[in-house]
């Protein structure tokens, strides 16, 4: 289609330009409407330093403007607006030809007023007039349609104020390798973190990754993990021994011979192993383990029975020293 035939929404482009022209002019208009509230605002209440000395008129800045915002139909708030920003631009630097007034109150912000004036001046490249967002990108401030990286996350981060939305923006994006795969580590540990706050969660989590042999290995190569694993299988021992003290049929005969506190600890960790065992194993049905998983599963076989040859030794013979091998078996070696 050629440029004179080419249609923009229902009008075609010689139309288009002059509904443009209009409205630029319609646009100039209100930055001077706009600039003429201010203009009277400042009249009324001229600006002055914080805490100075307010004249001999009985009202308030924030009375006179609500007063003047109510006798001409405007917001208060909008008033006060019109006043700062007329503020800012000296009449001689306002560019209505280049910006709108909307534009104007953006880069009021720039607290240096040679920058400012020298910046409304220096149109984005490529452009006639600033647009709004061109004008926020140059004070830092939230543009409407995000280009940049950056600016599509603050985009985000303003859309996700909400907690639901946010729970259901992250899960959604969590969802997605591509993404999960670009986020660093550390930050991947903090969400982990984060997620498993609640006590359950993290029992469910911490259990399925204490599954896999790599994990685990790494796991109690720290200090902190392996003390607290122990603490926790002590632990479960006493609650083991307790279990049987109280529901096993042959505890009462138990009770009544000489126990010691090594007897107590051995048959307790008997009771643990095979409760262990009976509520693992099943768990194995149908499940094909690779080579490595067998390969550890069998070392693991192989210490348990030459710990319970050692056991049997030492009931029947008093005798609790290891040989060599046994001790090398024992340190996995």
């Amino acid at each position: 289609m050629s440029e004179e035939n080419e249609t923009i929404g229902a009008v075609s482009q010689s139309r288009y330009e002059q509904i443009v022209a209009e409205l630029r002019d319609v646009v100039e208009q209100q930055t001077r409407g706009q600039f003429t509230i201010g203009d009277r605002a400042l009249e009324v209440e001229p600006m002055r330093q914080r805490g100075g000395e307010t004249g001999d008129s009985e009202y308030t800045v924030e009375e006179s403007l609500t007063r003047l915002a109510e006798d001409i139909g405007l917001r208060f708030s909008t008033v006060k607006t019109a006043r700062w920003v007329a503020s800012r631009w000296p009449k001689e630097r306002r560019r209505p030809e280049l910006a709108s007034y909307t534009v104007h109150r953006s880069l009021a912000s720039i607290e240096d007023e040679e920058r400012r004036f020298a910046t409304i001046l220096t149109l984005p490249e490529g452009k006639a007039r600033w647009t709004k967002d061109d004008a926020n990108r140059q004070v830092g401030q939230q543009v409407e349609t995000p280009i940049t990286p950056q600016e599509k996350v603050t985009a985000i981060h303003s859309l996700a104020r909400d907690a639901e939305v946010a729970a259901a923006v992250t899960t959604d994006f969590l969802k997605r390798p591509q993404v999960a795969a670009k986020v660093s580590s550390e930050d991947k540990v903090r969400v982990v973190e984060e997620f498993t706050r609640d006590e359950q969660v993290a029992t469910t989590a911490a259990t399925s990754l204490l599954r896999r042999p790599d994990v685990a290995f790494k796991a109690m190569s720290d200090d902190t993990a392996r003390f607290q694993v122990n603490s926790a299988q002590a632990e479960r021992s006493r609650q083991a021994l307790d279990h049987f003290e109280r529901s096993n049929p042959v505890a009462p005969a138990v009770r009544n011979i000489d126990r010691t506190v090594e007897f107590l600890d051995l048959v307790t960790a008997f009771h643990a192993f095979v409760a262990a065992a009976g509520r693992t194993v099943p768990g194995l049905r149908d499940r094909q383990l690779s080579e490595d998983e067998r390969t550890i599963v069998h070392q693991n076989v192989a210490k348990v029975k030459a710990t319970l040859d050692w056991i049997e030794t030492a009931v029947d013979t008093g005798k609790v020293d290891m040989d060599d091998e046994l001790a090398a078996i024992l340190r996995g070696e």
